[in-house]
């Protein structure tokens, strides 16, 4: 499976890595946006952190609970500007149904979405022409 068809995936497992180079994978909704796949996620995370130190990170297609429906495939992360994540998390929500609706309203009850930070998920090989 190559990037462009693990990211059309509904749930996709991301794995970012400690230093020592121990994976780390954790499923998320992303929305995808051309060439890149968009998530969002609390600035304080651990995956953010762990996207801070290194930017290597695989992505595969997902069930609910995590578990990989196929092969990773490598890729780069980038934390994008915090005044897109609202935006962000709107289109990766809106990707999600009745499920992405509720969990936006809970976001702004509970005052975390000023929390996000966007974060940019690319092939680390572009695709062949």
């Amino acid at each position: 499976m190559n990037f462009a068809e693990v990211v059309t995936a509904e749930n996709i497992l991301l794995t970012t890595f400690t230093k020592d180079g121990r994976p780390k994978p954790t499923p998320v909704w992303a929305a995808y946006d051309g060439d890149r796949l968009l998530i969002v996620t609390d600035e304080a995370s651990w995956k953010a952190k762990r996207i801070r130190n290194t930017a290597r990170v695989t992505v595969a297609a997902c069930d609910l609970r995590g578990n990989p429906k196929s092969d990773a495939v490598e890729a780069v992360a980038t934390i994008l500007d915090k005044s897109d994540a609202v935006r962000i998390a709107r289109a990766v929500n809106a990707r999600q149904g009745l499920m992405g609706l509720m969990f936006t309203m809970y976001s702004r009850l509970r005052g975390v979405a000023d929390k996000y930070v966007p974060i940019e998920i690319k092939a680390s090989v572009p695709a062949q022409q």
